[in-house]
């Protein structure tokens, strides 16, 4: 089964995700390439461990668009002031 996942940070060879708020460590060499923290991912975990990951383009479009509204909301809020 496929679940959403964010990288979290990079530690060292490993990479920290975020799935359904709980932490998981793999290593790095087994994300896509290029992969940066904030990335969102399509995961399939068995028993703990990663089976398979790939970039969810869809889902960090999403999230960016999200991002900016709020921070648009935010400096419109900051001017009035």
């Amino acid at each position: 089964m496929l679940q959403k996942a964010v990288i979290d940070r990079f530690e060292g060879k490993q990479a920290v995700l975020s799935i359904d708020e709980k932490l998981i460590i793999v290593l790095r060499t087994l994300l896509p390439e290029n992969v940066k923290e904030g990335d969102w991912l399509q995961v399939e975990i068995k028993e703990g461990k990663l089976i398979s990951a790939k970039v969810d383009l869809e889902e960090k479009a999403l999230m960016t668009e999200r991002i900016a509204k709020k921070l648009a909301l935010l400096r419109a809020k900051a001017i009035k002031k």
